[in-house]
């Protein structure tokens, strides 16, 4: 039991999403009892056992969908294989098997310390994400200006992006001062696995960037990851009206929704 908790540890402190699952109730006989567990990596490699053969394997498969969708479940099963053959075991009894996806905390990576993202860290800091903050000037990347970040880094962005852990839990704004630096961090993040890629301009400056993005040889179905211009259409003007636009389309895209009022979709 102890190493399923180290490695659940270790698991986040990789950046990486485990799911655990654990005999809830037994009625009748099983392999094991309630309370036992199994834990189970992305790669399907796992630690510890809820009795092995045919029900774990099963649980495996079911804890591998679970990774994916990043939902828990419940599961049912018989084991009265004798009787039914769909069953998975003849020990004669049933399992309830609940299934939880754990998962690292999110990270919101701001690259750039500009007043947007200023005023997006208090807002995502008050959501739960782990603040981290690039800028290539350290007045603009400081304890100082971010006393609610969890870090912040000042230099050469290019080897900042090159060394950051960016995982699956990594949601991404770029919002620095200059289209340069905004194309080469997009150039950077563009093949990562991070959930969300964001970038802050106008229809313009992201039409550019994208030019030189292709030139570069990038593919459509990876700057189709990039929102851009970031943000849904609230009638932002004020940085921290931008920050709320922001935050509502990190809400949509992590959620699911349609970005409509909810006074349309109650008349529709």
């Amino acid at each position: 039991m102890e190493e399923i908790f180290r490695e659940i540890t270790r698991a986040l402190e990789r950046g990486e999403s485990v799911a655990l699952a654990t005999i809830v109730k037994v009625s009748g006989s099983a392999p094991r009892k309630e309370g036992a567990k199994i834990l189970v990596r992305p790669d399907g490699s796992t630690v510890g056992t809820i009795g092995g053969g045919p029900l774990e394997n099963t649980v495996i498969q079911e804890a591998l969908k679970a990774l994916a969708e990043g939902k828990p479940r419940l599961l049912h099963y018989g084991l009265r294989a004798d009787l039914h053959p769909e069953d998975l075991g003849v020990c004669g009894g049933d399992v309830e098997i609940f299934v939880d996806v754990i998962s690292p905390t999110e990270t919101l990576l701001l690259v750039g310390g500009g007043h947007v993202s200023l005023a997006l860290a208090k807002l995502a800091k008050e959501l739960g994400y782990r603040i981290v903050v690039l800028d290539e000037k350290s007045e603009f990347a400081s304890k100082e200006r971010f006393p609610f970040a969890d870090e912040v880094q000042a230099g050469e962005l290019a080897s900042l992006l090159e060394n950051f852990p960016i995982t699956p839990h990594t949601w991404i704004v770029i919002a620095t001062r200059s289209h340069e630096t905004d194309a080469l961090a997009l150039e950077k993040v563009l093949n990562s696995p991070a959930s969300y890629i964001g970038l802050l301009g106008s229809r313009r400056k992201v039409a550019l960037i994208f030019k030189r993005l292709r030139e570069q040889g990038f593919e459509e179905s990876l700057l189709s990851r990039v929102c851009a211009p970031i943000g849904l259409d609230i009638g932002a003007e004020t940085p921290g009206e931008i920050a709320i636009s922001i935050m509502a389309e990190m809400v949509l895209h992590k959620r699911g929704g349609t970005g409509k009022p909810l006074s349309k979709l109650q008349k529709e």
